[in-house]
């Protein structure tokens, strides 16, 4: 093409035009959604020493179909993201990681006779499920596991019986009564 040629510097404003859509459209485009501040276990307890919260604990696989459907579904939810990362250090857990965790002056690792790591037999009590979550207080004593996939509706009760404080003076039987009403 001649420099002279009128279409000389098309190659030029068509990029320049590509170039200024894409920047609007990054200028534009909502910024992402809040998501729940997942940590590490040993990160949760470095924090908790800092400010005490109840830790929630999702203990997963990556096999887990039902484990996957709570990550696109539940944990996207707004209120759950909200009432999580305000009340609770949030931890992922993979039962079947091979590090190894330090804890409490003992060692946890990986059991390959059990396909889990010993952490997650001990906070399971051995009774291996996918999805559990497992929620401990302040000093990290067991409150209570949860096993199975939970919609939002399912789990935000749960979350405030124990951020709240409910279990001190209701079973969890009573307050599901009265939240679900039946």
């Amino acid at each position: 093409m001649k420099k002279n040629s009128p279409y000389y510097f098309l190659p030029v404003v068509v990029l320049m035009t590509v170039l200024s859509l894409s920047s609007d459209a990054q200028i534009l485009a909502p910024p992402p959604a809040e998501s729940i501040r997942w940590m590490s276990f040993t990160d949760a307890v470095a924090e908790n020493a800092k400010q005490p919260k109840k830790i929630f604990i999702d203990i997963y696989t990556k096999w887990c179909g039902w484990c996957k459907r709570m990550d696109a579904t539940t944990y996207e939810d707004s209120s759950i993201v909200k009432y999580m990362n305000t009340n609770y250090y949030a931890v992922r857990f993979d039962a079947e990681t091979h590090d190894t965790i330090l804890f409490n002056n003992k060692t946890f690792v990986f059991r390959p006779e059990y396909k889990s790591n010993e952490l997650a037999l001990s906070l399971l009590s051995g009774q291996m499920s996918y999805p559990t979550i497992v929620y401990l207080d302040e000093g990290f004593n067991l409150l209570g596991p949860s096993p199975g996939y939970q919609t939002t509706e399912q789990l935000l009760p749960q979350l405030k019986y124990f951020a709240e404080g409910i279990y001190k003076d209701k079973t969890w039987e009573v307050y599901r009564k009265e939240v679900f009403g039946n």
